[in-house]
């Protein structure tokens, strides 16, 4: 492969080879409430927060953390939906000199507590939701959790919103015991906002722990460091064009707890001083009228997003006229769904490709001319693509030649936590090996042919099938099981499992089965279906087999369709 092809067609705003200078991630909040004091920060629901009075709350949360005894080594977890309350956490850990571990309020208990362990989280920021709190206080009875730190969901709306919600939502609120645990985060943050100070070593210290099955499937945890997270965000600024530092509105609608919107909502538009309209889950009709009172300028998303909102009634008038900047990550982009939006609404979605492994950004398609049809686009600044022979890895790929795609670069992780033999197989010569097939044509642009053969994207959330299988293979009846990802018209896949049974003459029904396993997988990686059969495929030395179902299920979707 001729070496760097894309610099004959990188964007001329953008110096690919430059070299970047990190700071704490931290620094982030004390450089926009020195540079934008009073710009909005935050607007939730109507209630807004200024710069200034951010880094004050963070400030305070990092004071409070270390009288927990929050400092460096200490890891502490993140459990909550898109609120002002979750960035401040965020940066109040980071600030008292802790690691960040963030946590999805979609895992089930058996999930949480597997991950709390492993990670050795001491300390969990939440809130008093009947969706989070239950749950996360018998996570800390059955594990090493020393303090649940908890707010009151109505503390982050304005006036009336608070009032109202307590009224007529109390089925969303969860009653919280007084116990050992608990720890008001109202009272945490009752104090004189001057943290100690901690050095911080930007390349080495890692900000956040992030979990991910990484390329083999198995849940691991991604060690970024402070440099990692603060360059993918330089690197992300410098792509975009003509943003402006204290004037842009970005629509904060993909969960936080997600490395993408992590990186590419939550941090880049403080680095530049941006207002962050919050929306704690994404809903169509909500978001719709949002946007259409804020007039965003910077917007991400996954497809399925994009597919709502081009099936929108309202549809071109979603408030989309003044978007500068808008990208679309966590799942592959359907080259019709981009080209129907370029159509109606004049606007190019700019797919970009990246994994928690790389912070997560390293590809993107430049924002100076039209997207690629089919390609996840060029190397961000700094970062190298290289496509290998997967026989051969020594061996680098002429253009137009598959192989594995490779990323180096500097947001490329310092390693898999407690996983040295994970991290060596990942990482290697200074490379990142995604799992993933693809090529690079001779402008410089990748496409992918096949991702990891295993995994399923659910609206953008990583499934693993082994995950799947084992909570399945729990049941006492249960043979064999081999679970693949379907196509769905909405969130792109969804995973649908293939049973056999130890006793053919057993009955045990679908129901029954999905109501085993409610409790130990994510709603994300429920099965959208259960097929009990009376042998699975299986290769010629007695492997379970998944392509012979791909290709049925692939038929059977395009004949119905």
């Amino acid at each position: 492969m001729t070496e760097h092809p894309w610099l004959a067609t990188y964007p001329k705003h953008v110096k690919w080879d430059q070299e970047y200078i990190a700071k704490p991630l931290y620094t982030l909040v004390e450089d926009a409430a020195r540079d934008f004091p009073d710009c909005i920060a935050y607007d939730f629901m109507g209630k807004e927060l200024a710069y200034c009075d951010f880094l004050d709350q963070v400030n305070r949360m990092a004071k409070g953390l270390q009288g927990l005894g929050v400092g460096k080594g200490c890891h502490v977890g993140i459990f909550m939906p898109n609120c002002p309350q979750f960035a401040i956490a965020y940066f109040g850990i980071l600030k008292a000199g802790g690691t960040v571990v963030n946590y999805s309020p979609l895992y089930s208990e058996y999930e949480l507590i597997q991950q709390v362990e492993d990670s050795e989280t001491d300390i969990m920021v939440t809130m008093a939701l009947a969706a989070l709190y239950p749950t996360i206080h018998r996570v800390a009875q059955k594990s090493r959790l020393r303090h649940l730190v908890v707010d009151q969901f109505s503390s982050a709306l304005p006036f009336p919103k608070n009032i109202l919600f307590k009224l007529f939502k109390r089925s969303m609120i969860a009653q919280v015991a007084q116990d050992e645990y608990y720890v008001d985060y109202g009272k945490l943050l009752t104090n004189d906002g001057v943290p100690a100070p901690v050095d911080i070593d930007v390349y080495e210290d890692v900000a956040v722990i992030q979990f991910t099955g990484g390329t083999t499937g198995i849940p691991k945890g991604a060690m970024l460091t402070h440099a990692n997270i603060y360059i993918n965000v330089m690197q992300l600024e410098n792509w975009a064009i003509d943003l402006e530092r204290g004037k842009e509105v970005t629509i904060g609608c993909l969960p936080f707890f997600h490395v993408f919107a992590m990186t590419v909502v939550m941090d880049l538009s403080i680095y530049i001083g941006a207002k962050v309209v919050i929306q704690p889950k994404f809903e169509l009709d909500a978001a719709v009228k949002m946007m259409k009172k804020e007039k965003p300028t910077i917007f991400a998303g996954v497809p399925t997003m994009f597919t709502a909102m081009l099936n929108h009634p309202e549809m071109p008038d979603i408030g989309m006229d003044n978007i500068k900047m808008c990208m679309s990550g966590g799942a592959p982009l359907p080259v019709e769904l981009a080209e129907s939006f370029k159509r109606k609404m004049n606007i190019s979605i700019a797919e970009g490709y990246g994994l928690t492994e790389t912070s997560p950004v390293c590809t993107s398609n430049p924002y100076d001319r039209e997207s690629r049809k089919g390609s996840i686009g060029l190397p961000m600044p700094g970062t190298e693509v290289i496509i290998i022979d997967r026989e051969n890895p020594g061996r680098v790929m002429p253009v137009g030649e598959s192989g594995e795609i490779c990323i180096r670069g500097p947001q490329v992780m310092k390693g898999y936590w407690k996983r040295p033999d994970a991290t060596a197989e990942s990482i290697v010569d200074g490379m990142l090996r995604t799992g993933d097939v693809g090529y690079m044509d001779e402008e410089g642009f990748t496409y992918i042919i096949d991702r990891d053969k295993d995994l399923i994207l659910v609206g953008g959330f990583n499934v693993y099938p082994r995950v799947v299988e084992e909570a399945l293979y729990e049941h006492p009846a249960v043979h064999e099981v081999t679970v693949i990802g379907i196509p769905d018209n909405y969130l792109g896949e969804r995973p649908k499992a293939f049973v056999t049974l130890k006793n053919p003459d057993e009955i045990l029904t679908e129901n029954e089965l999905q109501a085993f396993i409610r409790d130990r997988l994510g709603k994300h990686e429920r099965p959208k279906e259960i097929e009990f059969r009376a042998e699975l495929p299986k290769t010629m030395i007695g492997k379970l087999s998944k392509k012979e179902l791909v290709a049925e299920e692939k038929a059977k979707y395009e004949q119905a369709g």
